[in-house]
């Protein structure tokens, strides 16, 4: 089983109660462990796999929390960094059909410093890039670049969720477009939600943006599109995969959970190339995957709602 190496953000997600309503008429939060990598490094864990976390948190009780978090559910936090800085945080309230509404207070996670002594235990591992606020500059854009240098030269299976939240930068698309692109061009498989594959292309329809971004280099793209479940696209082919029916309360997390199950999966194959030549495969993977983020939508909270092996 290959070690699944997540780069990016841990966080608090400081989640409304009294559901329903945008966070300008949030009174009371309930605290709980976030970040997207973090979570899919837990999503992997659970399920039995390999998961390893590389961020930074700040030296406070938040951060315990979150390693505490983390360490409990089995992820190895022993490449994380601490701080002086406060731990990022995210105000998070949830609309009547589950969607979010989010506010971050950026800290710690932008701290990441890259670890050039890690290049020796990457070797033919796999590396996930799949942080929100990678890209906004700070010593973590700086090691992100550096780490997926490092996932091409040490024959790493490299995946990438470019995780778009529209507050973290405010009218500034194109620059968040033009960064994501070395990250397309040279990931084996790009996780995209149906608004991401849209502005990253260009293009409104969803095949034609699977096709244009096949075009930029990366082999095999999944686009989550909620309740319909997941179009997969690989070798020329495209495929819808539906989801299974859920009564969603929360959809934090989600996208998370079916790439997370969709690494661990992959973490078991004797070899990358198996899922380039095999569509029928990969199918079978992301239709697994899908109950693992439909899962996740029916509990608050992202890694709570995570599932284990026996629940999928």
């Amino acid at each position: 089983m290959k070690r699944v190496y997540c780069i990016g953000e841990l966080l608090i997600d400081f989640v409304a109660e009294k559901q329903g309503n945008d966070l300008s008429k949030a009174v009371q939060f309930t605290k709980k462990a976030g970040g997207a990598p973090a979570n899919v490094a837990c999503a992997i864990a659970k399920l039995g796999g390999k998961g390893v976390f590389i961020g930074c948190v700040g030296n406070d009780p938040f951060g315990k929390f979150l390693l505490d978090t983390l360490k409990h559910e089995g992820v190895d936090i022993s490449l994380t960094q601490l701080s002086k800085t406060f731990t990022t945080l995210a105000f998070v309230s949830l609309a009547e059909d589950g969607e979010r509404d989010f506010v971050f207070s950026r800290g710690a996670d932008k701290e990441l410093e890259y670890d050039p002594t890690l290049r020796k235990v990457l070797q033919g591992n796999m590396l996930h890039l799949g942080a929100a606020t990678a890209l906004l500059g700070g010593s973590l854009e700086k090691a992100y670049g550096k780490y997926l240098f490092d996932g091409l030269t040490k024959d790493m299976f490299i995946s990438f969720d470019p995780n778009f939240r529209g507050d973290l930068w405010k009218e500034d698309e194109d620059t968040f477009i033009k960064k994501c692109m070395p990250f397309i061009e040279k990931s084996h498989l790009c996780k995209f939600s149906k608004e991401e594959a849209q502005l990253l292309s260009g293009k409104t329809d969803i095949y034609e943006a699977c096709d244009k971004l096949h075009e930029v280099g990366t082999k095999i793209i999944t686009v989550t599109l909620g309740g319909e479940g997941t179009l997969l696209s690989s070798q020329g082919t495209k495929k819808l995969i539906p989801s299974i029916k859920v009564t969603p309360v929360d959809t934090t997390g989600a996208g998370d959970a079916f790439i997370g199950c969709l690494l661990y999966q992959i973490s078991n194959l004797g070899t990358f190339e198996t899922i380039f030549e095999d569509f029928a495969l990969l199918e079978k993977m992301v239709q697994t995957a899908n109950k693992a983020g439909a899962i996740t939508t029916t509990k608050y909270g992202a890694i709570v709602a995570l599932p284990t092996k026996d629940q999928l």
